[in-house]
Order: C-alpha cells, then sequence, then structure tokens
C-alpha cells in the first residue's frame, strides 16, 4: 500500500484512517513538531546536504556537535557519525578486518554484520569449540544488541567462558535499541562489561528512535581515531550537517518522548493478556505476534502493522511497534483486539 504522508500513529490509506503500530520511529521523533523545527532551523544554517568529505580542510562545527552529544547520551569514551548505519557496520568490519584472525557471530545478526566465513558464535546451543582451543588468535564476535524476532536484549553472559589466549573484540549493532533500552535510552553499550573483552565497539542506525537519517559508531578514543583515517571513511561525505546538529540540540525532547514511550509500554503491560503467541516485554515496543490471518484481524479492525519478507529466517515478518506518539484510545484499540485472540 503507498501513502503520502509520515507514518506516525494515523495513516490515510486510500482515503480511509487506520491506526498505526509498525515502522521503528520507537520515540516519534519524524513527527515531533518542536523536532521538526529544530531540524527546519538547521537546514537554513546548514542547507540540505553536504556532500564533501569529513577530512577536508573545512570543518563544519555541526558535527562536533552532534558527536559530543552522541557520546555522552551514549556514555562512550568517544563517537563518529556517517551517513548510515548499514555504513556504519561496514566501515567497522572493513578496518577490524586485517586485525581479525576469526571472525564470530550470534544467532540471526543482521546483514549490516554479515562477513564472509563468520563462524557461529554457538553450535547446538554450546560455545563454538574453537573459542575454547589452544590457538592463540584475534576474534572479532558480531551481534545485534536485539536481534530479529526477539524483544530482550542478547544475554552475552557466554562471553566470559571463552580461553584467555583469544583476543576479543565485540561488535555491538545497536539500531534497535539506541533511543529504548538502558538508561535515557543509551542502549546497552556503557553496560556491557566482560573481563574476555579488549575492545567494543557500539555501531547504529540513527534512523530508528533518533528520528534521522545517519548513522553512529561509538568505541574507545583510539578507535574512533583509526576509524577517522580510515580511506573509504574518508572518501565519503557525512550525514547531513543540517540533522546532526537538530540531534544535538534535542536533548530534551529525547528525554521527554523517552519517557512518554516507557509510560507507553507500563500502560500495555498492566493491560495485556499474556499470551504465548505473542509475547510482550514491558520494557521494549516491539510484539511478534505469530498469529495466523493476524494482518487480516488488525485490518478489520482498522489497524496496520508492518509485515514484509524478511532475510533472516527466511519469513514473514509481523511486527507490532508501540511508540511514544501513541494515545492512551490507541493503545486501548490493539490491546482489546488481541486480548480476544484465543490460543
Amino acid at each position: 500500500m503507498k501513502i503520502n504522508q509520515f507514518p506516525d500513529r494515523i495513516i490515510e490509506v486510500e482515503g480511509k484512517s487506520y491506526l498505526y503500530f509498525g515502522g521503528t520511529a520507537y520515540l516519534g521523533m519524524p513527527a515531533n513538531p518542536e523536532f521538526q523545527q529544530l531540524i527546519v532551523k538547521n537546514i537554513l544554517r546548514w542547507g540540505s546536504a553536504y556532500g564533501s568529505s569529513r577530512n577536508s580542510n573545512i570543518q563544519l562545527t555541526a558535527y562536533e556537535k552532534g558527536e559530543q552529544f552522541l557520546t555522552d547520551y551514549i556514555h562512550a569514551e568517544a563517537t563518529v557519525t556517517v551517513s548510515s548505519g548499514m555504513l556504519a557496520a561496514k566501515l567497522v568490519i572493513e578496518e577490524l578486518a586485517p586485525h581479525t584472525d576469526v571472525f564470530f557471530h550470534f544467532p540471526n545478526t543482521h546483514t549490516a554484520l554479515k562477513v564472509a566465513n563468520s563462524l557461529p558464535f554457538f553450535i547446538q546451543n554450546e560455545l563454538n569449540p574453537r573459542l575454547l582451543d589452544s590457538t592463540i588468535e584475534r576474534i572479532t564476535i558480531l551481534t545485534d544488541a536485539v536481534a530479529s524476532f526477539q524483544i530482550k536484549a542478547v544475554d552475552l553472559a557466554a562471553i566470559d567462558l571463552i580461553v584467555s589466549n583469544k583476543e576479543v573484540t565485540l561488535v555491538i549493532d545497536e539500531s534497535h535499541s539506541l533511543g529504548v533500552l538502558g538508561n535515557n535510552g543509551c542502549g546497552i553499550f556503557s553496560t556491557t562489561h566482560h573481563k574476555n573483552i579488549k575492545r567494543k565497539i557500539m555501531v547504529a542506525s540513527l534512523g530508528k528512535a533518533m528520528g534521522v537519517t545517519g548513522g553512529v559508531i561509538a568505541s574507545d578514543q583510539s578507535f574512533i581515531d583509526q576509524m577517522m583515517n580510515n580511506p573509504s571513511f574518508v572518501s565519503s561525505a557525512g550525514m547531513s550537517p543540517a540533522l546532526i546538529e537538530a540531534l544535538a540540540e534535542a536533548g530534551t525532547i529525547y528525554t521527554s518522548q523517552h519517557l512518554k514511550l516507557k509510560s507507553n509500554l507500563k500502560y500495555i503491560a498492566n493491560l495485556l493478556v499474556k499470551n504465548e503467541s505473542f509475547p510482550f516485554n514491558p520494557d521494549y515496543p516491539v510484539i511478534y505476534p505469530e498469529i495466523e490471518g493476524i494482518n487480516e484481524l488488525l485490518t478489520a479492525n482498522n489497524i496496520i502493522v508492518t509485515n514484509f519478507k524478511y532475510s533472516t529466517g527466511g519469513k514473514d515478518l509481523n511486527r507490532i511497534i508501540f511508540t511514544a506518539n501513541h494515545t492512551e484510545d490507541d493503545l486501548n484499540k490493539i490491546i482489546g483486539v488481541l486480548n480476544q485472540y484465543q490460543f
């Protein structure tokens, strides 16, 4: 179906209004009037785009402001932004590849972190024996903070079982947790501590909860300096300076929208009947309903959710998304539909 306006909590399809519980704008930022005004103000200052290398002789202060905001927000030592979350992941892998003997991936890792010849971290629910052998090697572990079709943060406890002769780098994709999980939406990067990890790196799209087109890489200052000298980074343009300065100025909006999202999730938790066909985590704004005909059922009640063929898992993705912008009436409507379903 095609629409001609941003899909916030209500969308118009062929002249008919529907409640929308889809997308990835968890904090409702793209439709937030105050945030939109910040973007307009900064477009008037910085223009619509800036196509030069970040390493050119002309340095835009917008990037410095935005990256300092993200560094503080994520609780990292340093950050750098790029034009997309996908590029952030690909640049990090490109930078790590010459210094990695073996890549390992957690189950259902996003396509952005796919690496040829990467080995599974688990084999039949047991740690890959390669992580326990006597070979001295540098390994990089790739994982999503919240894997596809999951509603809880990944359990990284098994990293502590890796033998000490492995030099471990951990890369976490926080595209769907930044702005949502953690204190004030900071994600899980700052609270991920394992004795075996020599270096941890976060990558994320800023186009989900944060509401702007771009990507971010967070790590220690040394690695971020490395990234800013990576040939692919040097030869590519950065994200829109207008968007990153608007992001830097939106701290209070992010805080208030995160509080609204948490309030909505608490409200849902109090009213939604527990059902194994659509498990719900009150800390995460996503439900993956395993119900035949769910889209037809919801559409009949004037509700539309996300549905598309997802590569990971090879099955249709049905995803109900709750945002900071949904009202109690909106939530009552979808809760009422779901509570009627008997498994």
